[in-house]
C-alpha cells in the first residue's frame, strides 16, 4: 500500500494538474472576469515554462516529495499525530487543515520579510490575473515553500494520504482561484466561506500595497477571517483594478529569462508588510 502510494503519488498529482488546467482554461474563455490586454501568446510560455522548470527541479533534488517523507515519518513515528489516539479519517483531516495554515502563515511571511518578497513577487509581477498565475513561481522559493512544508510534515507527523490529498487540493485550488472566470456574486457570497474564490484571491493581486497584503490564502478561506487578513472586494472593482506591483510593469518581463532574475533587480519598494511609502510618519 505505502510503495503503491510512493510509486503513483506523481502520477495522480499530474494528471488532477493537467484536467483542472484544462477545465479552468475552458472556463476562461466561456465566461471571462475581465477583458485582458495582454494575451495568453505573450503570458502563457513563460507562466508554463517555469512550470516545467520547477517540476524537474523538485523531480532532482527532491525525488520522494512530501508524500515520501509523510510515509517515512509514519514508519518511524515521527510527529504529533504519529503519537496521539485518533481515528484514522481524523488523522487525515487535521493533516489537510494544518497544512493549510502553514501554507497561509508561508505566504504572510513571503510578503513580510523583504528578501523573501523579492522572490514572491515574481508571483504578483504577472500582468493579467488567470489559471497560469496560479503556478507561476520562482524555482528559490518552490524549494523554500518545499522545505517549509517537509518541516511541517515532519514536525506535525501528517498522514501520506492526507498529504496526497492537500497537494492535489492546493495545486487544484490554486489554479480555480487564480482563474479569469465569472462567479454570480450570490454564490461567490456563498462559496467563499468554504474556499478561495477568484474574486476573493484577486484582491491580492491588486497594486496597491494594502490590498496586495490581504487574502493570503489559497484553499481555505478561514485563516483571512481568523486572523485579520481579509479584504472582501478591490477599492476599484473588479474590472477597474491594475493587476500587479508597482515595478516590472513593461511586457517584456513576462519573458522567462527577465523573471528568473527579478529577485535582483530593484528594490522591494513598499509591499513588504510593515513597510511605508517613503515621506510617511
Amino acid at each position: 500500500m505505502n510503495e503503491a502510494l510512493l510509486e503513483h503519488a506523481s502520477g495522480i498529482r499530474l494528471g488532477f494538474f493537467l484536467g483542472i488546467f484544462a477545465l479552468m482554461a475552458l472556463w476562461e474563455v466561456a465566461a471571462p472576469r475581465r477583458p485582458q490586454a495582454i494575451g495568453r501568446w505573450t503570458r502563457w510560455p513563460a507562466n508554463l515554462g517555469i512550470v516545467v522548470l520547477n517540476t524537474v527541479l523538485l523531480r532532482v533534488l527532491l525525488p520522494a516529495g512530501a508524500v515520501g517523507l509523510a510515509l517515512f515519518g509514519e514508519a518511524r513515528g515521527w510527529g504529533l499525530l504519529n503519537n496521539v489516539a485518533l481515528p484514522r479519517w481524523a488523522v487525515i483531516v487535521a493533516s489537510v487543515v494544518v497544512l493549510d495554515l502553514a501554507i497561509y502563515l508561508q505566504h504572510v511571511m513571503f510578503h513580510a520579510v523583504p528578501l523573501f518578497w523579492r522572490l514572491h513577487r515574481m508571483h504578483h509581477a504577472d500582468l493579467e490575473f488567470d489559471v497560469t498565475t496560479g503556478a507561476r513561481f520562482h524555482p528559490i522559493e518552490i524549494l523554500l515553500s518545499m522545505g517549509i512544508k517537509l518541516a511541517a510534515i515532519a514536525a506535525l507527523g501528517a498522514s501520506a494520504v492526507g498529504v496526497l490529498i492537500f497537494e492535489i487540493v492546493l495545486n487544484g485550488t490554486s489554479m480555480f482561484n487564480h482563474g479569469n472566470v465569472r462567479i454570480a456574486a450570490p454564490l461567490d457570497r456563498v462559496l467563499r466561506w468554504f474556499v478561495v474564490t477568484p474574486d476573493m484571491h484577486r484582491v491580492h493581486h491588486s497594486i496597491d500595497p494594502a490590498e496586495t497584503n490581504s487574502n493570503f490564502g489559497f484553499n481555505l478561506p478561514w485563516w483571512d477571517r481568523l486572523f485579520g487578513t481579509y479584504r472582501a472586494q478591490p477599492a476599484a472593482g473588479h474590472q477597474a483594478m491594475t493587476i500587479g506591483i508597482e515595478q516590472f510593469r513593461e511586457p517584456r518581463e513576462l519573458r522567462l529569462d527577465r523573471m528568473l532574475v527579478q529577485p535582483l533587480r530593484a528594490e522591494a519598494g513598499t509591499y513588504p508588510l510593515g513597510r511605508r511609502p517613503p515621506g510617511a510618519r
